[in-house]
């Protein structure tokens, strides 16, 4: 059985019949049948891990032996696509708090990524009709949700410009003003990856998570999807929430000076104080894309369709905008000349 994302429930895609996840003892289609929680996990793994780079784990549904990475919490067995889920690599410590359910099934999720190849205006034609993708994998990546609070103060030093005709003189005013501001600000599920694997940047692009379909964490959830632990703890992944929270809180002050003309701050000293951090979670589909012999990878959220990646950019299409725009700022300069009484040529 997998989860569906139309559903929301786990289904077995070869008899149909489905079973609820939040439920002790969920039923399925046939009345007179009950499957519980502690038969799923019996059928979706072996408690064979071993704390070193690679272990090995036996399919309960055909009975091959995968390899598997230490990284690695959920898989799908490469022999007969059944879903693996290796329980001891989700308890103890790396047992996750919340995880958010996939929202965008996979033929969705590829629909839209081909819509996605043909925009963008300098990329190559190739590359947005071949549609040559290698892989639609569906990932759980492992995140801390934190929750902080800010004192902070920043002191800066505005302007107000204002502009006036006095007879034929142009005359501008500028006033100076010392600008004070302080206050307390509460964040609440700022995600951080906790992949070594995954692009930091491309993950912090993949943003805003929806929090309304946050649930406690249930390994059902995990079945047809790959997942890892984390590689990073809350404490380790802690400086870069704090300059995080910090750019934020600077930007919350500027925002409040906005009727200056210009602001530049001077100083500023914050308190971080995190009051809570969770491991969850969170819904990635990655595409593998084949282009001109090399590979590019691609990231979409699973709950929202956000895509995010760095495809290539033609050489000569960028050649071609570059001189269009020279010319028609040509044209526009000849044309302002001509107008206020200059000569064309």
């Amino acid at each position: 059985m997998i989860f569906h994302p139309e559903t929301g429930l786990l289904q077995c895609d070869s008899c149909g019949n489905t079973m609820q996840i939040d439920q002790e003892a969920p039923s399925i289609n046939t009345p007179d049948e009950q499957t519980s929680y502690d038969e799923f996990k019996k059928t979706t793994g072996n408690q064979t891990y071993r704390d070193d780079n690679a272990a090995q784990y036996q399919c309960k549904n055909c009975g091959a032996i995968l390899i598997t990475t230490d990284d690695t919490s959920a898989t799908t067995c490469s022999f007969c696509d059944a879903p693996m889920i290796l329980g001891d690599r989700l308890s103890g410590v790396l047992a996750p708090s919340k995880v958010a359910p996939f929202s965008i099934t996979k033929p969705q999720a590829e629909e839209a990524f081909r819509k996605w190849l043909g925009k963008g205006l300098l990329r190559p034609d190739k590359f947005k009709k071949q549609y040559r993708v290698k892989s639609i994998t569906g990932m759980y990546v492992p995140f801390w949700l934190y929750d902080l609070n800010v004192n902070g103060e920043v002191s800066a030093e505005c302007t107000i410009v204002k502009h006036r005709t006095e007879g034929d003189y142009d005359v501008t005013e500028t006033q100076y003003f010392d600008v004070y501001r302080a206050g307390n600000l509460r964040f609440e599920k700022i995600p951080v990856d906790a992949s070594e694997k995954m692009d930091d940047e491309m993950m912090d692009k993949l943003e805003p998570f929806n929090y309304d379909n946050l649930h406690d964490f249930s390994t059902p959830y995990l079945a047809g999807y790959l997942a890892e632990k984390y590689n990073y703890t809350d404490k380790d992944l802690y400086p870069r929430i704090k300059n995080r929270t910090e750019d934020y809180t600077t930007n919350y002050f500027r925002s409040t000076m906005s009727k200056y003309s210009t602001v530049s701050i001077r100083s500023k000293n914050y308190n971080v104080i995190p009051t809570n951090a969770d491991y969850t979670l969170l819904p990635i589909w990655m595409f593998c894309y084949d282009y001109e012999n090399s590979e590019h990878n691609f990231y979409m959220n699973g709950q929202t369709g956000k895509i995010v990646g760095k495809p290539p950019i033609s050489k000569k299409k960028c050649i071609g905008f570059g001189c269009l725009f020279s010319v028609t700022i040509l044209i526009i300069f000849k044309i302002l000349v001509y107008l206020i009484g200059g000569v064309w040529f």
